[in-house]
């Protein structure tokens, strides 16, 4: 008898449908076909022992299974529940209606337990969007997809639970159903500090609730002790939650990556990465054998912080120019090519020179303005452009560390951001994958950021006077849009603009 059913096999975030057809006729010998790699083709023997711990006896005659499109190779364990699935019906001559409008996604240990599989969540939307009833998938990974409607989730623990799915009408005590309330925390190895615990550092606040709210790139620069790193881990107190698109992206990437496993619904924190200064390209962009998402992939709708940017190899720093810009990666290799969104917040810190004193009052930078310049040079010219936001930090007075008083808590900023990114929600309703003023284009800037004649011809002057490139224009018009979400004002001010300029430190011939 031919028996066939659904899985699904992810190549990025975009996921392809396998029918998996067994064949059970008169001869001898059982064969995988289908492109398997080494993981599927010893499916066989996982899927062969649980069946048998279920006390089925494996017939012994010529069974042929297939995994179709025989063009597209298959990776990993996920296939073992479709193909044990197919087997029990091929054997006991019996085709369920759910084989033939669900997919069947999970790995078998050899007791018949179901054990979790990453991808669980882009293959929910799939059948949800390909007009499938419903997924059953283990119970662990189940939990990731429980937020998509429109589609049934079934979580399973052993074969024994598919089977009572298959012979059942409706399965509901395995449906899996919105938990209320529910979100999915993005793990964090140190509690997130408020910015009440910042001494000083008004200037650098300010421009991190600006950052916050528009969703800007932002360099520190500045000697050590000043606080950089501190205010840097305060911003995930400032971030707002994510909307719901922007969760299902997330939340897509971590579920491909396997590291969303576990964790009930959506991702509904953004993101914060913090990737070690001797990350390998592949790590921070994604890729390897697998082609799993990198760093920067893993940071979409939140934010990358990289510590000490100077100490990055350069090359893997200007590798950053064209994911920062376009908002997505593509990894392009010899077997396959796969694309990966990236759009997120580079939240960047540096020394000034190699001994961290230039510029400091206390005098105790003894670099050579070569050593400086060279330093400094780590950066590349085209990266630090696309930087939005260049603040030098200065040394905290004593004043303001002995001060009793603590600074404006994180609750109060975030309230500020949340109702500047309220603003930019509505203004970009009707645009694709945008929702914060830093990932306007061309485009949008005439549309949105449009000036009066006093403040274009103010503009006009910085530009002359500080040399900024076309990108430079760009992103003061951006920030200056955000300064005046954030002050509530529908049209940019020369305040607004006069502002914006000031975080262009870099820009500015006397730096």
């Amino acid at each position: 008898m031919l028996c066939k059913t659904y899985c699904a096999t992810c190549l990025g975030l975009t996921v392809v449908a396998i029918t998996v057809e067994t064949d059970i006729s008169n001869g001898i010998g059982i064969q995988l076909v289908g492109l398997p790699d080494s993981a599927v083709r010893e499916s066989l023997t996982r899927v062969l022992t649980a069946i048998r711990s279920y006390g089925y006896h494996i017939p012994g005659k010529r069974i042929i299974i297939n995994l179709a499109p025989a063009d597209i190779r298959k990776q990993g364990s996920s296939f073992d529940l479709a193909i044990a699935v197919t087997l029990i019906c091929a054997m006991t001559e019996k085709e369920p209606a759910r084989l033939q409008n669900h997919l069947f996604l999970g790995e078998l240990a050899l007791d018949g337990s179901i054990r979790d599989v990453p991808g669980a969540l882009p293959v929910a939307v799939y059948a949800r969007d390909n007009g499938y009833d419903g997924c059953v998938l283990p119970y662990e990974s189940a939990k990731e997809a429980v937020d998509i409607e429109g589609v049934n989730i079934y979580g399973v623990r052993s074969l024994a639970d598919v089977l009572r799915i298959l012979d059942e009408e409706d399965g509901g005590d395995f449906l899996m159903r919105q938990q209320p309330g529910a979100s999915l925390e993005t793990p964090r190895q140190y509690a997130v500090p408020d910015f009440s615990v910042v001494k000083g550092q008004f200037h650098a606040r300010r421009g991190f609730e600006i950052a916050a709210a528009g969703g800007h790139n932002i360099i520190l620069i500045g000697s050590p002790g000043c606080g950089k790193t501190l205010m840097a881990s305060c911003l995930p107190s400032i971030l707002p939650p994510m909307e719901t698109e922007e969760s299902i992206e997330t939340s897509k990437i971590y579920s491909v990556a396997g590291k969303s496993i576990g964790s009930y619904g959506l991702l509904r924190t953004r993101p914060f990465r913090t990737p070690h200064n001797s990350a390998s390209r592949v790590s921070l962009l994604g890729g390897g054998p697998d082609a799993l998402p990198g760093e920067i992939s893993l940071a979409h709708n939140g934010v990358l912080y990289l510590d000490e940017i100077a100490q990055f190899s350069k090359v893997t720093l200007d590798l950053l120019r064209q994911p920062l810009e376009d908002g997505r990666i593509v990894i392009s290799r010899a077997r396959y090519r796969i694309e990966y969104p990236c759009s997120f917040m580079l939240v960047a810190s540096m020394n000034p020179c190699p001994c961290g004193y230039y510029g400091d009052p206390s005098g105790k930078c003894r670099c050579t303005q070569t050593m400086v310049d060279n330093y400094m040079g780590r950066i590349s010219g085209p990266l630090m452009d696309r930087m939005d936001m260049h603040i030098y930090v200065d040394r905290v007075l004593a004043d303001d560390l002995a001060a009793d008083a603590g600074a404006e808590p994180s609750a109060a900023i975030a309230e500020r951001v949340s109702r500047a990114r309220k603003l930019q929600s509505e203004r970009f309703r009707n645009e694709t994958g945008v929702f914060t003023n830093a990932r306007m284009n061309a485009e949008m800037l005439t549309r949105y950021c449009r000036i009066g004649s006093r403040e274009k011809e103010y503009l006009c002057k910085l530009i002359d006077r500080l040399a900024l490139s076309a990108r430079a224009y760009g992103r003061v018009l951006k920030l200056a849009r955000t300064i005046a979400d954030l002050a509530g004002e529908e049209n940019i001010t020369l305040q607004s603009i006069s502002e914006a300029v000031q975080y262009r430190n870099l820009d500015r011939h006397e730096w």
